[in-house]
């Protein structure tokens, strides 16, 4: 009996659970970016397909969801890098890592004020999502770097905030054309030129 208890503590959850789970983060992220913070848990369950029981037993409170698809995001950016550097010429690997970061912020715009009251500035999280992207931007612009293609005075935390600040900068309805079409400047701006002595 007590083998049992131990074998049932220690069992994987259902691929249903997983699906599930699956399909409430997906439409978290949804319904957050378009609605904001305010946007409702039952309109969360109501695009995942799943009851709101469902819904609280994976997440049982409105900051362990937002939590949720934050670092979903941020594992999914870095996964994004991974799959880039093997994929693509080192600066369109960069372009479209920067390019996806607008959609990342978007989210993060809607959950922001909802995200302030789950963690503060020096938490686990904030500092985890820093060091992640970092680290997976750092690795694109590196290999962009060493084509010489890109020029080489610029760091991963450089790159960051720029990006950051050209999304926060614009808050108007359709903010992510015109950051998308920054974005393509940007990474223009960052070339090197084939008669710059530098």
């Amino acid at each position: 009996m007590r083998q049992l208890a131990k074998e049932k503590g220690t069992r994987k959850p259902r691929s249903d659970a997983v699906r599930n789970r699956d399909r409430v983060l997906e439409a978290a992220k949804t319904v957050f970016s378009a609605g904001g913070p305010d946007a409702s848990l039952e309109a969360v369950a109501r695009a995942a397909g799943v009851g709101i029981g469902t819904l609280y037993r994976h997440f049982p409170t409105r900051e362990a969801l937002f939590e949720a698809v934050y670092r979903r995001e941020v594992q999914q950016l870095a996964d994004l890098a991974e799959e880039l550097k093997q994929q693509a010429q080192p600066v369109d690997a960069l372009r479209q890592w920067m390019r996806s970061i607008v959609t990342f912020v978007a989210t993060k715009k809607g959950m922001s004020a909802a995200l302030a009251l789950a963690v503060d500035k020096d938490s686990e999280l904030v500092s985890y999502s820093s060091d992640r992207l970092a680290r997976a931007v750092g690795e694109l612009l590196d290999r962009a770097i060493a084509t010489g293609e890109i020029r080489g005075d610029i760091s991963p935390e450089d790159l960051l905030r720029a990006l950051v600040g050209m999304c926060y900068m614009h808050d108007r309805p359709g903010w992510q054309t015109s950051v998308l079409r920054l974005v393509d400047v940007f990474i223009d701006g960052l070339r090197k030129r084939r008669n710059s002595k530098s």
